[in-house]
This record gives C-alpha cells, structure tokens and sequence, in this order.
C-alpha cells in the first residue's frame, strides 16, 4: 500500500466548500474508511466542526477542508477525492490506485 497524499479534485472542493457554507456549524468534511460494505471497506463521509486531529492529513483547497485520520490514510493514500455530477447523479467519488475490487456504488472497495 501506498503512503502517498490524498489529493482533492476541484469539483470536490468546489462541492465540500457550497456544503459547508450552507452548514455554519460545521468547518470541515471528514473522510474515513471502515470496514463493511459489499467489498470489504466502505468509504463514511462526515461534516464536522471539530478541529483537526494530531494524525489527521488535512486537505485544504479554496473554502474546502477535509480532514483524514491516519489509519484511514493508509487505505487511501495516492488516492483523489472527486465529486461527480451525471445524470446517474451527484456523489462523492474516490479513486483509489490501491483498491483492487469495488462495488457498482463506488463507496466499497477491497485491496
């Protein structure tokens, strides 16, 4: 597995930055992975108002901050967060170099 950064695409910061001023409460999305989901992991999307942690990666582009912990890194590094916006829908995506098997709703993956 990679240690590589996390990067955010500017469709996301775009996103994360419009929910967050709709949100006043709440200063930064973070993104963690959990074990579940049909592939193994499951990707869990927050708003918090919390500040960073002292392992947290934070990702910051324009108004968008995201925040990582460390143990999430390690499943996600090198990967790009992304937000689509299709006629299938609007969602958050993460391309992740080090998944080797996802599901069809892009937020599970195995490696």
């Amino acid at each position: 597995m990679t240690t590589e950064t996390v990067t955010l695409s500017d469709a996301a910061a775009k996103r994360i930055a419009a929910i967050l001023k709709k949100d006043m409460d709440k200063t930064a999305m973070r993104v963690s992975v959990e074990g579940g989901g049909c592939s193994g992991f499951s990707y869990k999307f927050d708003l918090v108002d919390a500040a960073a942690g002292d392992d947290d990666l934070v990702l910051e582009k324009g108004e968008a901050k995201v925040l990582i912990d460390s143990l999430s890194l390690v499943y996600m590094g090198g990967s790009e967060i992304d937000f689509i916006d299709n006629l299938m829908g609007q969602s958050f995506q993460i391309k992740n170099p080090n998944a080797v098997a996802s599901c069809g709703c892009g937020t599970s993956f195995s490696i």
